[in-house]
């Protein structure tokens, strides 16, 4: 392993700890679900929409249709009174009637529990199977990498790229499996919270002295900053 691999382990492993700590309770999908099927609806759904504004539609849509088979007789119009109020609303109908015919026609009304299988699905990219096979199954192939975890990567030196794929690679190689999906979580959190993509709030960042992207300028931020980042070399 190479000395610039030794200071990014170092130095992720020091991020996470203080994520950790700020944010204990976000290290899993704020999304509201019941099974694994209605995790994959949730996640679908969730695509360039709020976790908040899914959840708000879900409850009805659970209660009405709670299984993948109550779907199939459906046209993506009987959907939208459902959906009306999230983005994108009449491509995900369609996505998720096309979801539920495959779900029962090809894996028995069950969700997969691997990724070749999810992608498979009408609305599941590589970032859906993440969240499902990590939230439902327990098991962590990848990173799910969203806005949030693109803003937050590039702001501490982590990537230098907008590419989630790009992005997922460099941060599976230098985290440990174990703490995957807890990465994910905890950079959302973290942006939601303080680093968001219009406005840094880097006074009250538990970062702030070891990003290169911080706006703390002050004297003791320089002399924290010089020690922290010397130390993980």
């Amino acid at each position: 392993m190479d000395t610039k691999s030794i200071k990014s382990r170092k130095f992720i492993n020091l991020v996470i700890k203080r994520l950790k700590e700020a944010y204990p309770d976000q290290m899993h999908t704020q999304l509201k679900y019941s099974n694994k099927w209605e995790l994959l609806v949730a996640v679908i759904l969730s695509a360039q929409t709020k976790d908040i504004s899914v959840n708000a539609i879900t409850k009805k849509l659970f209660e009405d249709f709670p299984k993948p088979e109550d779907l199939l007789s459906l046209e993506p119009e009987d959907l939208y009174p459902y959906l009306r109020s999230i983005g994108l609303y009449k491509g995900k109908s369609k996505r998720l009637i096309d979801a539920a015919k495959m779900v029962v026609n090809q894996f028995d009304s069950r969700v997969p529990n691997n990724t070749k299988d999810l992608m498979k699905i009408p609305g599941v990219g590589r970032k859906v199977a993440n969240v499902v096979l990590s939230e439902g199954f327990g098991i962590n192939e990848g990173i799910a990498i969203d806005t949030h975890c693109i803003t937050v990567s590039n702001r501490l030196g982590l990537a230098d790229t907008t590419n989630p794929a790009v992005i997922e690679r460099e941060l599976m190689r230098i985290t440990a499996k174990r703490e995957w999906n807890n990465i994910s979580h905890l950079f959302i959190a973290l942006g939601r919270d303080t680093c968001q993509a219009r406005k840094k709030i880097c006074e009250r960042c538990v970062l702030n002295d070891i990003c290169i992207s911080s706006t703390v300028k002050n004297d003791t931020y320089k002399n924290r900053n010089i020690h922290n980042i010397n130390r993980l070399k």
